[in-house]
């Protein structure tokens, strides 16, 4: 009996010795459970194990990339110069093209069931049916345009199970105070496109988070990870991968190496929740499209 008491005594030391270690760390900034981003993955993907696909000559500066319904026996793709959409295989040489418009500065390409969608760098939009994409020229394009502000933007993604397509300014007059612009819209049947709202990134936050300096965050490309219902937003300028919850929080922030991300524009996810990442070539190395396995 007198044991127990001790025992019970020594207890009451040893927790009174916890909580006040404990308060210290809380007030040196010491945390058991410290929530700081340390990984230089996000959960579920390993950005140093990618498969590599080495692109065709004509798609030397591909930019957007995107599957219809997440099937990736298909992967449909443009690039800079040309108006025109790719559509191939990875793996396979060969690769099929169509023409939708002249020449010009395009950004990213969407499809949203029954309508591909085009982003030029201005913010016009050219859409026309899917059933049109593998005609050697392609019918009923609509120029769709004075949709978005005045602005440079790059990134686009479409969501097939609401007809939405969320559209991110990489430069915009209108953005200030750490904050970058970006807007929603809804796809109507007939292909055009009604404001349907939009949202913004903190800025602010990727740069704490990342550790870069002013300016360094310049939106080139997005997708929504379905498992996860996560933003994945690329910023080519300064090699970086954003992820945001579903209401636009910045989670955290991911440095991509450059040895291995040259220029990444294009961002996409199958329906197996695989990732894939395109980059930009040059004179010297071929453009690429980077696949990594989802790890379950």
């Amino acid at each position: 009996m007198k044991r127990f008491k001790i025992d019970k005594a020594m207890h009451k030391v040893i927790t009174l010795i916890t909580v006040l270690l404990g308060t210290a760390g809380v007030l040196l900034g010491i945390s058991c459970k410290d929530t700081t981003e340390v990984s230089s993955n996000p959960k579920g993907y390993d950005l140093s194990k990618p498969v590599k696909y080495n692109m065709h000559i004509n798609l030397t500066e591909i930019s957007g990339i995107a599957f219809r319904h997440g099937r990736s026996d298909s992967l449909y793709a443009e690039e800079d110069e040309d108006g025109k959409v790719y559509y191939f295989k990875l793996g396979d040489k060969k690769i099929s093209e169509s023409r939708f418009a002249k020449s010009g500065d395009y950004e990213d390409i969407a499809i949203c069931n029954n309508y591909t969608i085009i982003l030029r760098s201005d913010g016009v939009l050219f859409s026309f049916p899917f059933s049109q994409v593998r005609n050697k020229e392609i019918g009923g394009v609509k120029k769709l345009k004075d949709i978005l502000p005045a602005g440079e933007y790059e990134g686009m993604y479409a969501d097939e199970k609401t007809n939405r397509l969320y559209i991110l300014c990489k430069h915009c007059s209108a953005d200030k105070n750490k904050i970058s612009s970006g807007y929603i819209l809804q796809l109507q049947a007939d292909g055009s496109v009604k404001p349907a709202g939009g949202f913004r990134i903190d800025v602010k936050a990727v740069e704490q988070l990342g550790g870069k300096k002013k300016g360094a965050f310049k939106p080139s490309a997005l997708a929504k990870n379905s498992a996860t219902n996560e933003w994945y937003i690329l910023s080519s300028v300064n090699k970086t991968l954003v992820l945001a919850d579903a209401n636009w929080k910045v989670k955290s922030v991911f440095a991509l190496n450059p040895a291995q991300f040259m220029q990444p524009e294009g961002i996409a996810f199958d329906n197996q929740n695989n990732l894939y990442i395109s980059n930009e070539g040059d004179l010297v190395s071929a453009s690429n499209v980077l696949k990594f396995n989802y790890i379950k």
